[in-house]
């Protein structure tokens, strides 16, 4: 008798949010399978970042379910759920400015003593592996990292996350600030990622174009509801998305 399939990732049934009285997110439906990435667009306003948050456990989800690989997780405390292998590169880097390079990247092997045997555990390994995809910040290391560049924050933001061998990584706005050339540099980065370490990505982006070109699929948000889904090459295509988002494209 075959064995039964893994399950996915990510499985998001019926989820809505809430800030206090206002309603963020409306019955969202979401499945990531492994080693896919899934890009989110929308305006400003439209609860990407509020999925992303509710998925971490804060704001809590107000109904619906949260499933990794399997484990209900919509009731956890964020700390459980990040130690289970989940990672959040945030809007905005926020890095810690005035810590060294080096210790922003140990900082982020901290969540990985839930999900990874602690006896074989070796942050070294992981440094060196961060290090390798991310050249400048072994040149950067015992540098303050307030005071690297855009892009080198974004990179160190992402090195951070992957200090802590994540499964799904979250990201939010990877290229917010960042001149056009240092944008194509991370969106290659995010692929080589999930092509080489097979992770699998949730990417909010408002470079709408650029997302779906990278996604294997993509779900558009609107008012805290999914109005749209497919994948990248059919959502570039449409004449709705195309009018909403990629303007000038």
């Amino acid at each position: 008798m075959p064995s039964a399939s893994p399950p996915p990732p990510l499985s998001i049934h019926g989820l809505s949010s809430r800030y206090g009285r206002i309603q963020a997110l409306r019955d969202i439906d979401l499945v990531i399978s492994k080693a896919e990435i899934v890009t989110l667009i929308g305006a400003n306003g439209a609860g990407k970042t509020t999925l992303l948050m509710t998925i971490c456990g804060n704001p809590r989800a107000a109904t619906g379910e949260i499933l990794f690989n399997g484990e209900d997780i919509t009731h956890l405390p964020t700390h459980e759920i990040i130690r289970r292998g989940i990672a959040l590169v945030p809007e905005g880097r926020r890095i810690f400015s005035r810590m060294s390079v080096l210790e922003n990247l140990q900082m982020g092997s901290i969540s990985v003593q839930g999900h990874k045997d602690p006896g074989h555990y070796d942050r070294e390994e992981d440094l060196t592996r961060v290090f390798a995809r991310f050249p400048i910040l072994k040149e950067r290391c015992h540098q303050r990292a307030g005071t690297l560049s855009g892009g080198e924050q974004q990179m160190l933001a992402i090195g951070r996350a992957l200090m802590g061998h994540p499964r799904l990584l979250l990201l939010d706005e990877p290229s917010l600030g960042l001149a056009p050339m240092l944008m194509q540099k991370i969106f290659s980065i995010i692929q080589e990622i999930n092509q080489q370490e097979k992770i699998a990505i949730l990417l909010v982006e408002q470079n709408a174009y650029h997302a779906l070109k990278l996604a294997g699929r993509g779900f558009v948000l609107a008012n805290g509801r999914m109005v749209m889904s497919g994948t990248g090459d059919e959502l570039l295509a449409s004449e709705a998305v195309r009018a909403a988002y990629l303007e000038g494209v």
